[in-house]
């Protein structure tokens, strides 16, 4: 069984997942710490609970969720897997670092591309890759059916939807993706946001105001 652990970190306030199960492999989804404090609290969780890191995963490619990317590979020696569709966003100029002011190492671009019903394994768990295309061009998801877990970077949030406003966004592909390959999962499914608090999809088919 799948456990996941959430940290919340940088100014953004970023949900960092790392997700690992009873073999104690692991990926990290999002790892965008940007501190040394924050490096060293999920480093930390990494070495107390003796945990093999397999791969660097990114839902998309914006500076608050690639952020801690450089440190990470640095670290670990582990492939960054992100969809290539958001490869560009590894440029500090185009990410909008620079427009935010935010410092950071710049990440280095994507090793393996994420494709659209992909599996990516570690340990005894299986992730299935769904493309979700709206908050980015290459947006993508993480759905581990048998612990109904969604990941999902800013694609959805609770009783929300990512901003379609930035280069690259587009509102209806964003709502069409939600409807046609979130919506249709497990109503039991625990949606993991990439900020603010996790919810289920019944829960954001009934009251998200966006549907």
């Amino acid at each position: 069984m799948a456990k996941i652990k959430t940290f919340v970190v940088n100014d953004f306030q970023t949900n960092a997942y790392l997700l690992y199960d009873e073999t104690n492999e692991a990926v990290i989804i999002d790892g965008a710490a940007n501190s040394n404090y924050e490096f060293e609290r999920l480093n930390n969780f990494i070495t107390t609970n003796n945990l093999k890191l397999k791969y660097i995963l990114n839902t998309h490619g914006h500076l608050d969720h690639i952020c801690g990317n450089f440190h990470l590979k640095n670290t670990y020696n582990v492939p960054i897997l992100m969809n290539f569709e958001d490869n560009y966003l590894v440029d500090n100029s185009l990410n909008f670092a620079y427009a935010y002011g935010f410092v950071m190492e710049k990440p280095p671009q994507a090793d393996l591309d994420l494709k659209d019903k992909s599996i990516i394994t570690f340990g005894n768990t299986n992730i299935e890759v769904i493309t979700c295309p709206g908050h980015t061009p290459g947006g993508v998801v993480f759905h581990v059916e048998k612990d109904n877990i969604l990941i999902v970077g800013d694609s959805l949030f609770q009783q929300s939807i990512g901003r379609t406003d930035l280069p690259g966004g587009n509102y209806e592909t964003l709502i069409e993706n939600i409807k046609n390959k979130i919506f249709t999962l497990n109503p039991q499914t625990i949606v993991f946001p990439g900020h603010g608090p996790e919810t289920t999809i019944e829960d954001e088919i009934k009251y998200n105001p966006f549907f």
